[in-house]
């Protein structure tokens, strides 16, 4: 089985990045669907339906089966290296993934809540949501590159510091957007 790890690996890294993909867009798309719900008819009805086709897409086509088979491959890894799991580093990268499958799921009730046509959330909400799938991106990739314990911590410092600058660009987007409407 030794023999087919680097295979594994890669199908589990593809598979990963398309699961990050349709994280990172859906949010996006759920921001279209707030706004356009604001337009007047019928260019609201128009584009609402669009979106809700495209998202069910992105969400049923490429975003759930990435999951599930970037789950399927970790876990074939981890047959093959069980040892990874006395590893301190693969402990808090299996936190952060527990994270991720929970953004995932809140994810998946808010595109669930859009297909009803029912909006909580304002534009500016959901592009700060938005941002959870990066920052946990961010901590994964630096705990499989890092893999010390130690280091981990100065990792995560890293994520607070990049979730600072994530806030402030947010916010100053905000006021350019809020002067400029076509921004």
């Amino acid at each position: 089985m030794q023999e087919y790890y680097l295979y594994l690996k890669a199908l589990h890294l593809i598979f990963v990045v398309t699961w990050f993909a349709g994280l990172f867009y859906i949010p996006r798309l759920f921001v279209y669907h707030i706004e356009a719900a604001e337009k007047p008819e019928p260019e609201a009805s128009i584009l609402t339906k669009q979106l809700k086709l495209m998202t069910r897409r992105l969400w049923y086509i490429i975003t759930w089966p990435s999951a599930i088979l970037a789950s399927l491959f970790a876990f074939a890894l981890l047959a093959i290296i069980p040892s990874f799991l006395g590893q301190d580093w693969m402990l808090v990268k299996l936190g952060f993934v527990l994270l991720l499958y929970i953004y995932h799921y809140k994810c998946h009730l808010i595109f669930k809540a859009f297909q009803e046509d029912r909006i909580n959330w304002t534009s500016n909400g959901m592009r700060l949501f938005n941002e959870g799938s990066t920052i946990i991106l961010f901590a994964v990739i630096f705990l499989v590159i890092l893999r010390n314990a130690v280091d981990w911590i100065y990792g995560v410092i890293g994520i607070i510091l990049l979730s600072v600058i994530l806030m402030l660009g947010f916010k100053m987007y905000k006021r350019i957007r809020d002067k400029n409407p076509e921004a």
